[in-house]
């Protein structure tokens, strides 16, 4: 329809049929996502990497995200916004092992009675680890890529067993695909394809030569700053949404909005733009769109427009040198680049990677050209392949924006099976990650303050060693006796959120403290400490009532598969019936409590502290004094409030208030 328009003067007609096309299908994937499953909003890494982080976020490896997802991401692809479609993946991956770990669907009520030993949150966590590495392998064949994102950006602590059982996965997750993939080419068994995505492989003609060193450090330096740049603005866009765009229509319209300017913007581009490249490497193009070019020629901006955000990065990897003018390529890239910007938050499903890939090849492949333009004028005896730029220039962008530099050289390698760029694609990832950071905070870095998620990063900050947990600690502390009455032990849970209870000899009456507020006659310790019980394990004795005054009372009746059967979704207090004559009974919480819960003392450091969280994957940490006597109690909130800004070359210390309510 384009181009017979273009010569019936006809052009309203594509224009309308672009526009519809890329509204019509981001209009219902964002009412799927706004109203049916917010969380699947985004590309699903940060809400993944929380998870494994040890921060509870509410559906996020639920079936109906899962569902919500997979479609939205279609949709999203199909409607023309500058996404990609490997980020969701990674959450569809999650999503699926969380559900295969359990045995059973809690959205559809089905218990398929298997895998009981697996239902815990270390074990769900391992499981979801598992499936973003396999999804990074599906999207990228990029199996031992995998392996390394769960490492670098999800797991809070890591095992060697660990490690083997996630590469098995990801090599099966890679495998499977590779079959399909055969089959649907109509080769069965024939197994060539390692990904959804393909970037071409690079010939033995394509080489690197060590005094292009510095030019990679170079386009390092720059792939950092303008990833800093790209946060920058979307972090000012994130905070305009928040304040302005927090309604359910408004989001939408947003996403529809995007849509409609998506196609505006790139319909004028194609019809201003008169460069015109020969008909040539089929094999690197699709949708080649004639335009306004003549017989055996077409639009070259029409090219990267109407192909797939995937096919235009294998072009810029591998099509002929003049295929291009720089007149075409920085428009597009200034364009796609605040396009790309404005979509990443939209209230769709949606991902980074590719797009980011996108813009840093077209960054790189002007970098090549103007390095071949001072080659040719001081008439140099080099070849300049802008192909090879062009992929270090994608390691540059996307390095910049969202801050990876160990799994991301790999799955760069791995996505276009060239070990050959190992070292400079290493040495650009680095340098951009240095430049970047000097600048501004990472992508998801950023979007998790925003959102206030108590997300604990690798190391504390430095100020850490001058911060003491007396500093930090909750106080007063709810502890429990050992022996606790079912009335008094009722109170406490309906008046508290508290998931931890320390287990303490000598402490004070536990509801009158409760009564008592902010009282100045607070004991200045809450007793001896003994060890730790759950919320959830309180719910399960009073469910099973397992009072000592009961005559028919069986300690063995309440095995660790009782505590693990309702798992994730355990009753509250209020769904608990007790009787009057119940409430007077008491509970002995011995066979049941922590003896050896994690413990530290009150002088010891924020710095100490964090390593242990991170280190043993820590809920809660009880805080003593020299006799061994509870005086606070650490969660993950307590050390999330330090946050550290890296803007502009400027590090702060940012405290963030906490409610332990």
């Amino acid at each position: 329809m384009m181009n017979r328009c273009v010569h019936e003067n006809c052009l309203v007609q594509p224009y309308m049929a672009w526009v519809l096309a890329n509204a019509v299908p981001v209009f219902i994937g964002s009412v799927l996502v706004t109203y049916v499953a917010p969380v699947a909003a985004g590309s699903g890494i940060p809400v993944i990497k929380c998870y494994l982080n040890g921060v509870k976020v509410p559906e996020v490896v639920r079936i109906k995200t899962l569902i919500v997802k997979a479609i939205g991401v279609i949709l999203s692809v199909v409607g023309g916004l500058a996404v990609g479609k490997e980020g969701p993946m990674i959450h569809c991956g999650a999503v699926i092992a969380a559900g295969i770990s359990q045995g059973k669907s809690t959205s559809l009520k089905k218990d398929f009675r298997i895998f009981h030993e697996f239902r815990q949150d270390h074990e769900k966590r391992d499981f979801v680890s598992a499936g973003a590495a396999a999804g990074v392998a599906a999207a990228f064949g990029a199996p031992v890529g995998g392996v390394l994102f769960s490492l670098e950006e999800g797991a809070s602590f890591w095992n060697q067993a660990l490690t083997w059982r996630i590469f098995f996965c990801s090599t099966v997750s890679a495998f499977v695909l590779s079959f399909c993939l055969s089959i649907y080419h109509g080769e069965p068994g024939v197994l060539s394809s390692t990904g959804l995505l393909n970037f071409g492989t690079f010939g033995n003609s394509v080489q690197w030569e060590i005094m292009e060193i510095p030019l990679y450090v170079l386009m390092g330096a720059i792939g950092g700053a303008l990833g800093a740049l790209y946060n920058y603005l979307n972090y000012r866009l994130s905070v305009f949404r928040a304040r302005f765009i927090h309604q359910n229509s408004m989001k939408v319209l947003e996403s529809v909005l995007v849509a409609v300017m998506s196609a505006t913007v790139a319909f004028i581009m194609i019809e201003l733009s008169n460069d015109c490249s020969a008909q040539e490497d089929e094999k690197h193009t699709d949708n080649s769109l004639q335009f306004h070019c003549k017989d055996g020629r077409y639009s070259a901006i029409g090219q990267l427009w109407f192909q797939t955000p995937e096919k235009s990065v294998q072009s810029l990897f591998h099509m002929s040198q003049g295929t291009w003018s720089p007149y075409t390529l920085m428009p597009f890239f200034l364009v796609y680049f605040i396009l790309n910007c404005w979509t990443y938050g939209l209230s769709v499903s949606s991902g980074v990677f590719i797009p980011t890939l996108l813009m840093g090849g077209v960054f790189g492949r002007l970098f090549g050209m103007g390095v071949r333009s001072i080659v040719n004028y001081w008439d140099y005896d080099w070849d300049v392949n802008c192909g090879k730029f062009a992929l270090i220039g994608a390691a540059a962008m996307l390095g910049g924006v969202v801050r990876m530099t160990l799994s991301l050289s790999v799955i760069l390698i791995e996505a276009t099976r060239n070990i050959t760029f190992c070292l400079p694609i290493v040495i650009t990832l680095i340098v951009a990650k240095w430049v970047g950071d000097y600048l501004f905070e990472g992508l998801y870095d950023f979007h998790f303050q925003l959102a206030r998620v108590p997300f604990l990063n690798w190391e504390a900050p430095n100020e850490g060693h001058h911060i003491y947990a007396s500093e930090i600690m909750a106080f007063p502390v709810t502890t429990l006796p050992p022996v606790i009455k079912v009335g008094d032990l009722m109170d406490i849970l309906s008046k508290t959120t508290h998931n931890g209870f320390p287990v303490t000899d000598g402490c004070p009456d536990p509801v009158s403290d409760l009564k008592s507020g902010l009282s100045v006659n607070r004991p200045k310790h809450f007793g001896t400490f003994r060890g730790l019980i759950l919320r959830d394990q309180l719910i399960v004795l009073l469910q099973n009532k397992i009072f000592n005054e009961s005559v028919d009372i069986v300690w063995s009746r309440v095995g660790s598969r009782d505590f693990r059967q309702p798992y994730p979704r355990y009753a509250s207090v209020n769904q608990v019936h007790v009787s009057l004559m119940e409430r007077n009974f008491h509970i002995d919480l011995r066979p049941f409590m922590n003896f050896s819960a994690y413990s530290i003392s009150h002088n010891s450091s924020l710095f100490r502290i964090h390593k242990l969280f991170r280190a043993l994957g820590l809920r809660h940490l009880t805080v003593v004094n020299d006799q061994n006597e509870v005086v606070g109690m650490i969660t993950r909130k307590d050390l999330a409030v330090f946050r550290t800004h890296n803007r502009f070359g400027k590090t702060t210390l940012e405290t963030l208030h906490v409610s332990h309510g």
